[in-house]
């Protein structure tokens, strides 16, 4: 296997993690998205992803995208420790939570995002900063009350072993944490995050110990 990414991606940050939880040995191919104009535009990877998007993971030849879906073909492929549970309102539910990330938080402050607000819409750093933590407090505060009203929630979001919701929360909490945003008002939702940080597979992907990270 071989993953395309970048080490401040959240995105990839979530497949690093899946691939480290099921002990899955993977290349890595650093995609930087800022040098040179962003290399995820250049012809060699827009073949493989032509939303120029991270992650990419290349297995069996097959360039696989979009991080939620890589996840869950790991999971389907690779069924041990499973990412989501077996019940189907369970497996609902933590979607659902991976969802509030994934679709609801993460696309209104990806780096295109920002970029376009900042380059095209001329918007300030402040604006632009607090574009972002709007999003984040808005998103976080949702996820805090479902996990806290919800007997279902454990260590971690569902239960007493990570999914595929706790996969898509620690990234998210990372990018917070870069921002600045204001974590407090979210007590749950910093002990879920704090308890999958103690296992090696979210610590091993966190941005700053990959290869493409600066020293």
């Amino acid at each position: 296997m071989k993953l395309y990414g970048y080490y401040l991606s959240s995105a990839a940050f979530r497949v690093r993690i899946a691939l480290n939880l099921k002990g899955l040995a993977h290349e890595d191919a650093p995609v930087h998205l800022l040098r040179g104009g962003g290399e995820q535009f250049v012809p060699e990877f827009a073949a493989l992803n032509p939303q120029n998007l991270v992650p990419v993971l290349l297995d069996a030849g097959r360039p696989l995208t979009q991080s939620l879906a890589i996840i869950e073909y790991l999971d389907e492929t690779h069924p041990q420790p499973p990412l989501l549970p077996t019940a189907p309102e369970a497996r609902a539910r933590v979607r659902g939570l991976a969802l509030a990330v994934a679709c609801d938080i993460h696309p209104l402050n990806n780096l295109r995002v920002l970029r376009y607000l900042k380059r095209d819409l001329e918007i300030g750093d402040d604006e632009r900063d607090g574009w972002y933590r709007h999003w984040i407090a808005l998103g976080l505060a949702a996820i805090e009350q479902l996990l806290d009203g919800d007997e279902a929630t454990g260590t971690f979001c569902h239960g007493e072993a990570p999914t595929l919701a706790d996969i898509c929360l620690v990234p998210q909490i990372f990018n917070a944490k870069r921002y600045d945003c204001d974590l407090e008002p979210y007590p749950t939702v910093m002990r879920v995050f704090d308890a999958c940080m103690t296992l090696d597979a979210f610590a091993a992907a966190r941005p700053e110990s990959q290869p493409d990270a600066p020293d």
